[in-house]
């Protein structure tokens, strides 16, 4: 029981760090008042520049894969509690007054920390859906979705891979909703 909280704490306060703010801020840039104003990688790369984007990318991806894995050594059952924390620290960030991030790279870091293959066809998704769509966003959804397809698959983990999934459509609903129901000024 010890390791399970453990794993909740450390892994909410590693997510709740935003590599994009803190970027951002140290180059001079309110992330939060340009473009989507979205915390993460993909605004920061369009506000920042693709190095950047990248470079915010790999550090959400590792906030959650590192405590994820940590934790895994010690129990399973921790690794997938220490992942989720991340992602859910990540989203709802107390030092971002609970506006953080969408939680992909973060979300994706976890499934890396405790089930590194499945991440391939998560990956796969992303990317196949990507370039045939052309819409970060639905890339996102799509390879979130694919998450508890593969446990399914695997018979390992569902519920997790399910609130994972979970997660990421939330955060993601204004994103749909903006496109299915433009604005005129968005037209």
């Amino acid at each position: 029981m010890g390791a399970l909280i453990a794993a909740v704490l450390v892994g909410y306060v590693i997510g709740a760090v935003n590599p994009a703010i803190l970027i951002a801020r140290a180059k001079g840039v309110d992330l939060r008042s340009i473009g989507s104003g979205n915390p993460g990688a993909s605004n920061a790369g369009r506000a920042l520049g693709r190095r950047t984007g990248v470079l915010i990318a790999i550090l959400d991806v590792a906030k959650g894969a590192v405590p994820a894995a940590c934790f895994d050594v010690v129990d399973h059952r921790a690794g997938l509690v220490a992942g989720l924390a991340a992602v859910l620290g990540h989203v709802t960030s107390p030092f971002l007054k609970g506006r953080g991030g969408k939680g992909v790279a973060t979300a994706a870091g976890a499934v890396l920390g405790v089930h590194p293959l499945w991440v391939v066809f998560v990956i796969a998704m992303w990317v196949l859906v990507l370039v045939a769509s052309r819409w970060i966003a639905l890339a996102s959804i799509l390879a979130s979705l694919s998450v508890p397809a593969v446990a399914l698959l695997a018979d390992q983990d569902v519920w997790w891979a399910a609130v994972l999934a979970g997660i990421v459509l939330v955060r993601h609903t204004g994103n749909v909703y903006r496109r299915v129901r433009p604005t005129a000024r968005d037209a």
